[in-house]
């Protein structure tokens, strides 16, 4: 029944038989058969049908949850017996928020010192990506805000707390109030990123609003603008450290107010973690303490 139940979470996640069928490695006719016979073992309509995928039924929706559990503990104990016969082994999947991905390697780089069986894939991802694919099983762990959104049943670990700096040309490294960078001509994180809503939250607590004539999801591309001399940004403080500012710019510390946001590692609340995510979540305890 296992594979029949990641089908149904694969076609409750892309929400198209071919696209699901894709995702899984199966023909769109065994993944729709697979569902059909998912569907008489419980007893239940699970998918609402017509001409196309139209979404799952109250019982579908039921299901899925059962399923994203089964499924889990399912991996979890092929994880555990992996451990047991060759040590912390597998594949780990992380999503980062972009303005992390700079100290994301504090914590990768240890964790993959002490576990030499093991491989990360660090995909960048918004906030909501990265609750959304815990949830669905597409990632096993993220580092994300902790103190700005709902996170849902998720074991949390503060890894550092996010700060703000005004990126732009000059030598004035003196801190700098929220009004006064709003004068600045800015080029910000899009609106669908967390960290412009912060962004924007602290503008507004300075009194002032910003319409951003440069939006991008990609930091770099901000950067990119700052260095041609005509732009300022403000960035999340770890960017400013990760990597070499722009010839002839400076970051300047935000304040008035004084903004910072809890960062850290968040993974699906379970009992028993796999041992590769229980490593994950203890390194990352070190590196809090650090």
């Amino acid at each position: 029944m296992i594979d029949k139940l990641e089908m149904f979470i694969a076609l409750a996640r892309e929400a198209h038989f071919g696209r699901a069928a894709e995702a899984y490695g199966v023909t769109q006719p065994s993944l729709s058969s697979a569902i059909r016979a998912l569907e008489d073992q419980l007893g239940v309509q699970l998918v609402w049908r017509g001409s196309r995928y139209q979404g799952l039924t109250p019982e579908g929706q039921r299901v899925l949850e059962w399923a994203r559990r089964i499924v889990g503990d399912a991996r979890a104990m092929r994880d555990e017996m992996r451990a047991a016969r060759y040590g912390v082994a597998g594949d780990l999947r992380l999503g980062v928020i972009p303005t992390a991905l700079t100290r994301a390697a504090r914590l990768t780089g240890p964790y993959l010192a002490r576990n030499p069986g093991m491989r990360i894939s660090i995909s960048s991802c918004t906030s909501a990506e990265i609750r959304e694919g815990i949830e669905a099983l597409q990632l096993d762990a993220g580092i994300t805000y902790l103190d700005t959104e709902p996170l849902g049943r998720v074991r949390q670990v503060p890894l550092w707390t996010e700060r703000y700096r005004l990126l732009e040309r000059g030598s004035d490294p003196t801190p700098i109030g929220w009004a006064e960078a709003a004068t600045r001509p800015l080029c910000l994180l899009t609106p669908d990123m967390q960290n412009r809503r912060l962004v924007n939250a602290h503008l507004a607590e300075a009194g002032v609003a910003v319409t951003a004539r440069v939006q991008s999801n990609s930091t770099i591309a901000l950067l990119a603008h700052v260095a041609t001399g005509d732009w300022a940004a403000i960035l999340a403080e770890a960017l400013t450290e990760g990597f070499a500012l722009p010839p002839g710019c400076v970051a300047r510390p935000l304040v008035a107010p004084e903004a910072c946001h809890r960062v850290g590692l968040i993974a699906l609340e379970r009992d028993p973690y796999t041992p590769s995510l229980l490593a994950l979540l203890e390194e990352a305890r070190r590196v809090a303490e650090v």
